[in-house]
């Protein structure tokens, strides 16, 4: 088994700012023991010659002691503790002219790796490189121009301006960073070695990971979800984390009302308060959107659904304010410049969908999970 990859700033910039809340679910504390057995690291990642992809569940990353005694992480914050649990992230990202300058991967399961991995211990990593590069190592701010190996040039998407942007990706281009397995005191590690072109750089992180086999990807694969009742993409000038955080401290329950009108309202209800924050002029994407419900489309004992895109089409999910802000947490390490568009998707009774596609949109995708109480009938009255 064998992988190893070359990236420059930009790419371990964007790795860094993905990986950043999708850590803060696992909430760090896990890690691999002596004997190579994991230790709640929550977080499994699948390589091949084409993609990068990442899987990791809320609150999955809790120490256990040699009792057999749960203990929350402490460093990367306690996913158990914040009220991650049931939320589940899957990442993709393209290999080929997307993560890495280049890589090679080879293994007896058709060149498929897998491993478990600690994401606390693989960001703190990325951030040492990062700082030992010159970068801040705490966002996307200090990466204000395209990955290079990313062709946008040719596509002709978008071009470097002159001036500090061109200057400051210049002034990355003689770093390397090589990303690569290898054994580091008798355990296998996920190591990065950085570099500078004139030998004045030598830095190295070695984070430990557990080899798995490649037929257990198929146990860390996305949930399966029915089709979306209401699906809107968001404009990137209005984010939906402020909002949440601002009513999660006021309730521990928040509802969303979507329509295919381009409207969601968040609102909380509660003995002493009511509040209601609408957003309007939302984009209803119609793609992959379910059909009318059965029971409210009958005329005369005759089913006739409502039309895909009829924007009519309403839904009301009751989730938890903590999960909400938890899976809206990228929007406050990546939401300039790292992502090309987000999307909420709201299926009935069963689960909110957050998917965010990265910039740019070839790189790949992100997308959130979170779950949602159960509504009968009569509480699902479109506020």
């Amino acid at each position: 088994m064998r992988f190893k990859s070359r990236m420059a700033y930009e790419h371990v910039q964007l790795l860094h700012n993905l990986i950043i809340p999708i850590s803060r679910l696992t909430g760090g504390g896990g890690g691999i023991r002596s004997d190579g057995k994991s230790i709640g690291s929550g977080t499994t990642l699948y390589l091949d010659p084409d993609v990068l992809r990442i899987s990791a569940r809320g609150g999955a990353g809790s120490r256990v002691d040699s009792g057999g005694t749960s203990q929350l992480g402490s460093a990367g914050g306690g996913g158990a503790d914040h009220g991650t649990e049931g939320i589940a992230c899957f990442a993709e990202l393209i290999s080929t002219n997307g993560i890495f300058l280049d890589h090679k991967i080879e293994s007896i399961a058709d060149n498929v790796v897998v491993f478990d991995i600690d994401l606390v211990q693989l960001k703190t990593a990325l951030q040492s490189t990062l700082q030992s590069l010159g970068g801040s190592g705490g966002g996307d701010s200090a990466r204000a121009v395209p990955l290079h190996n990313s062709s946008e040039d040719v596509r002709g998407k978008k071009r470097l301006s002159r001036g500090s942007s061109s200057s400051h990706f210049h002034s990355y281009s003689s770093f390397l960073v090589v990303m690569k397995l290898a054994k580091r005191g008798g355990l296998p590690c996920l190591c990065l070695d950085s570099s500078c072109a004139d030998g004045s750089l030598d830095v190295h992180h070695a984070v430990p990971v557990r080899i798995l086999r490649a037929q257990e990807w198929q146990n860390h694969l996305p949930p399966i979800v029915n089709t979306p009742d209401v699906q809107l993409e968001f404009q990137l000038d209005r984010p939906l984390r402020s909002v949440v955080e601002r009513l999660k401290s006021i309730s521990p329950i928040i509802y969303l009302d979507g329509s295919m009108t381009g409207e969601l309202v968040l609102r909380i209800d509660s003995e002493n308060v009511a509040i209601r924050t609408f957003y309007d002029k939302l984009i209803p994407r119609f793609d992959d959107a379910r059909d009318g419900d059965d029971d409210n489309n009958t005329n005369n004992n005759n089913h006739n659904p409502q039309p895909r895109n009829d924007p009519s089409r309403k839904c009301t999910l009751k989730i938890e304010s903590k999960k909400l802000s938890a899976s809206l947490q990228w929007q406050s390490s990546m939401l300039r410049g790292s992502v090309s568009s987000y999307i909420i998707c709201m299926i009935e009774n069963e689960m909110m969908v957050v998917h965010v596609v990265l910039n740019p949109e070839d790189v790949g995708f992100f997308t959130y999970y979170i779950p949602v109480h159960y509504m009968s009938p009569d509480m699902m009255e479109f506020g």
